[in-house]
């Protein structure tokens, strides 16, 4: 029997200097590395070179989820403190209770009331399955529309981007194609593409779909647990449009690539998907982990930024090509100062 893999066995260093704190000075004028999913060939290119890599007939897979402005600052009513919330997501039909992701959530208790900018008043609400964690649930007494966190939030910027965020990220940390509003951080391997880049790729006999992921914690928390299988991801919500599966189905029946861009687009693909890989239509809600060892039953190909270390996205697309594959390929990164996550570099997988 295999023991089992550990969190550090996906460790590998990177300098500080190397992650993204800005998006690129020109949307799409990024590094590209092309690695062979199988033989680990590593192969340095640039995103304009993207359309010639991709086989005619592909079917490429985006999620067209919207960021919302849901990182919020809410003054204590009692002391006059300044506190930290990331709403994730509503947890009553209406809308006026929201799970949140709390900085410092020790001394954020049942009870507190917090003001917002626009004045509005949230309370801390009761709830047994947050105590000793980071979450807590904050109830109003309305219901929160998207109005209310464009008065109130702002541009979610994962905790590695060392800044405020300001007007340039309400642009660049958000896709060209953002449809759906309802995720806490952006798909970001969707970001190095623009409009002209989709039209050179139709030119060239690829096929385009969209398939909706609110990326919430699931995609982002740190694995805590030393064995990886002891790691709990959270859930988050995806929609398949029907003619979108029927689009995928066929593709396979007639041997075309699945081409995934984005974590969140495999995970989607692979959870509407039954053990035979036909794609169900429709929503649904997945908590989906893949780690060395998950066999794929859609995803041909896949198109993705560089990942943090030890994070359950570097174990997904580890599961796809390796992990050796993956840890050599991110030495090669290192080496050729490619950037990291968010605001980095790209990389396909094929």
């Amino acid at each position: 029997m295999m023991s089992p893999m550990k969190t550090s066995d996906f460790y590998f260093d990177l300098p500080e200097e190397l992650i993204a704190q800005k998006p690129s000075g020109v949307r799409g004028e990024d590094k590209l590395m092309e690695l062979g999913r199988f033989s680990g060939q590593v192969t340095h290119r640039k995103m304009a070179d993207l359309p010639d890599l991709i086989e005619p007939g592909t079917l490429m897979i985006f999620n067209n989820s919207k960021v919302r402005r849901s990182r919020c600052y809410g003054i204590k009513k009692s002391s006059g403190r300044e506190q930290e919330f990331m709403f994730l997501n509503q947890t009553t039909p209406d809308g006026d209770t929201w799970h949140t992701m709390v900085k410092g959530a020790k001394k954020v208790k049942a009870g507190g009331e917090y003001t917002f900018t626009d004045g509005s008043v949230g309370i801390i609400q009761e709830n047994a399955e947050d105590i000793g964690t980071e979450f807590r649930e904050i109830k109003f007494d309305f219901r929160l529309d998207e109005d209310w966190f464009l008065r109130n939030g702002h541009i979610p910027l994962p905790p590695y981007i060392s800044r405020e965020d300001d007007d340039t990220d309400s642009e660049r940390y958000q896709t060209v194609y953002a449809k759906e509003t309802g995720s806490s951080a952006c798909p970001t391997a969707g970001l190095h593409f623009t409009e002209p880049m989709l039209q050179r790729l139709r030119d060239k006999g690829i096929e385009l779909e969209w398939l909706t992921l609110h990326v919430g914690l699931g995609t982002f928390l740190p694995v805590r647990a030393e064995n990886i299988e002891d790691h709990k991801m959270h859930e988050e919500v995806y929609t398949v449009p029907y003619d979108v599966a029927e689009k995928i189905n066929k593709a396979k029946k007639e041997g075309r690539k699945i081409l995934a861009v984005g974590t969140t687009s495999v995970r989607t693909l692979e959870s509407a998907s039954d053990e035979n890989g036909i794609v169900r239509g429709g929503t649904g809600k997945t908590h989906i982990f893949m780690y060395p060892g998950y066999k794929f039953k859609v995803v041909d190909q896949m198109f993705t930024n560089f990942h943090t270390p030890e994070s359950t996205l570097i174990m997904l697309v580890s599961a796809f090509a390796g992990r050796e594959n993956i840890l050599a390929a991110y030495k090669k990164a290192v080496e050729e100062k490619y950037r990291f996550f968010s605001y980095g570099d790209a990389m396909l997988i094929h």
